[in-house]
């Protein structure tokens, strides 16, 4: 064994040791984060006063309607002799007109977050922040030396692509969170499936180092892969706001019907921003990156050309990555057509990531093709 080849040898061990270091750092942030949503939830005396107080309310509203609404002013009118009682018609009631931006905007407002107004669940998600950004460092650090490892670009199999996505879709999460939105609601989400994502990539996935098979060796492969790792990390992003919003909504729809619900499922959800602040998130998440991905499939389709002399060949990778185009596609534009806003809409966009879960997972392992380089 050469020096350059023990050098890289090397790195990759600590490519592998950073990875690992940043699992339980992750896993750190992972329980922080629990504890948000543990500490964060009402107390019995709490829900028993909220549950006082819209009695109160609704009691207040029956009164001032049986003494407003229900009047009926009677007067007496001498005709003839004769008495006749006219009566006055009850005060025609005029719905109120409310705008809404979406269908899934019932003019209620966001939740308090996970922590509540609990000032100690507020600080276990401060600190779940702070692990995050310390996992983030090692989990980059670990990609930084693979990249270094192998000398080239850190995504050329599975295990690179998947270690690389988890990292993004971290990163995207803290750049969300610097730009002061209010998405630390999906800190309890994202850690949960990149301590999975990164499980499978070292148990599973994991290759040793080594080069491209020759039809990779192209300057393509830093932009059209990724790209495609950006666009998954966004897309990622918006399905959990899409599949929170799915929740949000039925429980703003048993809410609005005063239908009972477990207390401790309400809980959790009258803490989550409305349906409605959820679904406009993941429609700016897919809407942002959706031109991104289109960009991703013209970029491979250019390097198909340079690698195997034709733009496309309907091959599995090409297929579905055409699929999951089309189907984001339909969700933008169920999300401008009137009968399908709200929950249709939402299972679209939850389709279409589904699409690109199997372009990524299935095809590579189970289906045979030119873009076999799963490396497992």
């Amino acid at each position: 064994m050469n020096i350059a080849a023990a050098v890289n040898e090397n790195f990759a061990n600590y490519s592998n040791y950073l990875i690992r270091s940043a699992m339980f750092v992750y896993a750190l942030a992972f329980l922080a984060h629990l504890a948000e949503w543990v500490f964060g939830s009402r107390s019995k005396v709490a829900v028993q006063s909220a549950a006082l107080a819209a009695q109160d309310r609704e009691a207040q509203a029956r009164e001032q309607d049986g003494g407003k609404a229900g009047t009926v002013a009677v007067k007496v009118v001498q005709r003839g002799g004769a008495t006749t009682t006219l009566e006055r018609p009850r005060p025609r009631i005029v719905p109120k007109v409310v705008t809404r931006a979406s269908a899934s905007d019932r003019g209620i407002a966001d939740g308090p977050g996970a922590a509540g107004e609990d000032e100690k669940g507020d600080l276990y998600g401060r600190v779940a922040i702070a692990f995050t950004v310390l996992a983030w460092l090692l989990h980059f650090g670990g990609v930084l030396f693979r990249a270094i490892s192998v000398q080239r670009p850190p995504w050329g199999n599975m295990y690179e692509f998947s270690t690389t996505f988890g990292m993004v879709a971290v990163g995207a999460y803290l750049v969300l969170l610097l730009m002061k939105k209010n998405v630390r609601w999906i800190g309890l989400f994202l850690t949960t499936t990149v301590l999975l994502d990164l499980g499978l990539a070292l148990s599973v996935l994991y290759t040793s180092s080594d080069q491209l098979v020759p039809a990779l060796h192209s300057y393509w492969l830093w932009i059209h892969v990724s790209c495609a790792i950006i666009s998954g990390a966004i897309f990622y992003l918006a399905a959990v706001g899409t599949l929170l919003y799915l929740f949000r909504d039925r429980y703003e729809t048993a809410l609005a019907a005063d239908r009972e619900q477990n207390r401790r499922w309400a809980d959790i959800m009258s803490r989550l921003p409305a349906a409605a602040s959820l679904d406009k998130f993941a429609y700016r998440m897919n809407a942002l990156v959706f031109p991104l991905w289109t960009f991703t499939i013209i970029a491979g389709a250019i390097w198909a050309q340079a690698a195997w002399g034709r733009y496309w060949g309907w091959d599995p990778k090409e297929t579905w990555a055409f699929i999951t185009w089309v189907a984001y596609a339909c969700y933008l534009h169920a999300r401008a057509t009137a009968g399908w806003k709200g929950r249709k809409a939402a299972y679209l966009a939850l389709i279409a990531f589904a699409c690109f879960l199997f372009n990524y997972y299935g095809v590579n392992i189970f289906v045979t093709g030119k873009h076999s380089y799963a490396g497992v």
